[in-house]
């Protein structure tokens, strides 16, 4: 859903705000960004809840938030899914996530790579670490760490 508004205030106002309807509306605020594009800053807040989250709920979400941003500066809103591969990066994400093959992207190489794949075994606040499938863990700085999600496998892949 995209809607376009202009006013004041701030990212942590749009946070506030999303935090209540996603209580009332019984859906996780996974995250609420301000990206700033070509065409404007676009809020883009992302919700889920077990199962996925459907064009519906967005358009629910997005109806009952939008009147209450006013004092929000952006010109374009969206409301959607965080999608099946978004980020690992809260506690509760890695608990959802635990034990799934996972990728993750270093900011700089690490044993001449800076991509690794493996299940995720542990995350913490300093570091994470995984199974490879060669066998063996493997813990990384989180400090080093750019980028943690998971990986899909479609069925096709599995089979080959």
């Amino acid at each position: 859903m995209n809607t376009r508004r202009q006013g004041g205030g701030s990212i942590q106002k749009a946070e506030e705000i999303a935090a209540r309807i996603a209580v009332e509306q019984a859906v996780e605020l996974v995250e609420v960004t301000l990206q700033k594009e070509q065409q404007g800053k676009t809020l883009c807040i992302y919700i889920d809840k077990p199962g996925g989250v459907s064009l519906d709920d967005c358009e629910r979400f997005h109806k009952a938030v939008q009147p209450l941003l006013e004092a929000v500066d952006y010109d374009y809103m969206e409301v959607s899914s965080p999608g099946v591969d978004r980020p690992i990066k809260t506690q509760r994400d890695f608990e959802k996530n635990r034990d799934a093959l996972v990728e993750v992207r270093l900011f700089a190489p690490l044993d001449g790579t800076k991509l690794y794949q493996g299940n995720l075994t542990f995350m913490d606040e300093n570091g994470i670490t995984i199974t490879l499938a060669q066998g063996g863990e493997k813990t990384f700085p989180r400090k080093a760490v750019a980028l943690v999600k998971p990986v899909i496998v479609f069925e096709d892949e599995q089979e080959q």
